[in-house]
């Protein structure tokens, strides 16, 4: 435990905006009933391109942002914002805005924005939308949420292809350690499901054509996603001021670059990225329980995890280790926001997510991978994983306060 409970970081409120739920119960839910929601991409029909879309406007229920003003990221991003902080009792207002901040990740800004209006500029020949800047840029999710809820705190976006969420919840912890700010709206959110960002990727060779299957000897590729992830995070001494009785602490962030290959994984600054979390967290591989992988479904992420989780443990067993990227698909930007939430998740209701989807074992990603069924299990400690392309890792670190 850090020195004195000033410094402990606890969590007050989640949110989420995803295709298998946009809420928290229902995303659970899914999670644990291995039920992803993959169809064909609704920006390129007839071309074979899977993907996992949030699907009608209801998550917009009681929004009153225009999307001529936003772009889809950030009305996921103020969504998932509003949710988080009505579940920490901070839906009627917050408390001195000042100390107050919104630090969000999102990997490529307005995406969809972009394909509109070269569409509109190339083959309409008509001026961009006057709201084109302002809604491309990389920040303007983080900004919508503060303006939305009216903190006036710390404001930016990380990006970090798909560990910017997962650097923004640990940015997040650093900023409330040193005093910054008294609670953060923090978690990341991505829309990346446009005609043109799908055809980059697919140029790539790693997007599935059916289901993503992490660590199964039957994977071939991700499946992209979309939506947001929201976690308010606070002080436990501030937390307890305003009656709240905290039952999580986010305790241990880590991160490292691999200063290798800007696209294949290297399981040393994995390893890295990993340990230090454990560090700043004060505990051991014995402490954790449940480890929710980073787990693409593509060849060379899965072993390279595999490999790199077994050099961090040595000798001792691993434990559950599972990917929920199964059932969310990948949201880049916003997939740690989803994979810190489920592993929080996991702490509160004692249950390990599966690996969905898992058709036979790799002989090279020989671990309990929790496969197409949830288990229950107690759950003092978990991790999350992000190891991004450029080889960024992340690793944070969430445990019970009662245990």
């Amino acid at each position: 435990m850090k020195a004195g409970d000033m410094t402990r970081i606890v969590v007050s409120g989640l949110g989420i905006v995803s295709p298998v739920g946009c809420d928290t119960d229902s995303f659970w839910q899914a999670l644990l009933a291995g039920r992803g929601s993959v169809g064909e991409a609704s920006a390129l029909p007839g071309k074979g391109i899977r993907v996992a879309e949030v699907l009608g406007e209801g998550f917009m229920a009681g929004l009153e942002l225009s999307r001529s003003a936003c772009d889809r990221n950030a009305l996921f991003a103020v969504a998932a914002a509003r949710q988080a902080l009505v579940a920490a009792g901070l839906g009627s207002g917050l408390p001195r805005p000042e100390r107050v901040g919104v630090i969000l990740g999102n990997s490529a800004g307005g995406q969809c924005s972009v394909d509109d209006q070269y569409s509109r500029l190339y083959h309409l020949n008509k001026r961009p939308h006057p709201m084109t800047v302002p809604k491309v840029m990389v920040s303007s999710s983080a900004s919508w949420v503060s303006i939305e809820s009216g903190a006036t705190g710390p404001c930016f976006v990380t990006s970090s292809a798909c560990a910017s969420s997962s650097h923004a919840i640990g940015i997040a912890m650093q900023f409330l350690r040193a005093g910054l700010a008294d609670i953060v709206i923090t978690g990341g959110t991505e829309a990346p499901l446009s005609a043109g960002t799908l055809i980059a990727w697919d140029a790539m060779k790693i997007m599935s054509r059916s289901l993503c299957r992490p660590f199964a000897a039957g994977r071939d590729g991700l499946v992209l996603s979309e939506g947001a992830g929201v976690v308010v995070l606070e002080t436990e001494a501030h937390a307890r001021s305003r009656g709240l009785e905290p039952a999580i602490e986010a305790a241990g962030f880590g991160f490292s670059a691999d200063a290798g290959d800007i696209v294949a994984p290297k399981a040393d600054g994995m390893v890295s990225a990993m340990s230090l979390a454990l560090t700043d967290a004060g505990l051991s591989t014995g402490d954790l329980a449940y480890i929710n992988a980073h787990g693409t479904g593509t060849r060379a992420n899965d072993r390279t995890e595999t490999l790199a989780l077994k050099r961090l443990f040595g000798e001792r067993p691993l434990p559950p280790v599972s990917s929920t990227k199964g059932v969310t698909g990948h949201a880049l930007g916003a997939a740690g926001a989803f994979e810190a939430i489920a592993s929080i998740m996991a702490i509160e209701n004692s249950m390990a997510p599966p690996t969905a989807n898992f058709d036979a074992p790799d002989p090279e990603c020989d671990f309990d991978c929790v496969p197409n069924q949830g288990r229950a299990m107690p759950i003092p400690a978990a991790m999350s994983n992000s190891f991004a392309f450029g080889g960024i890792n992340a690793a944070l670190i969430f445990r019970s306060l009662g245990s």
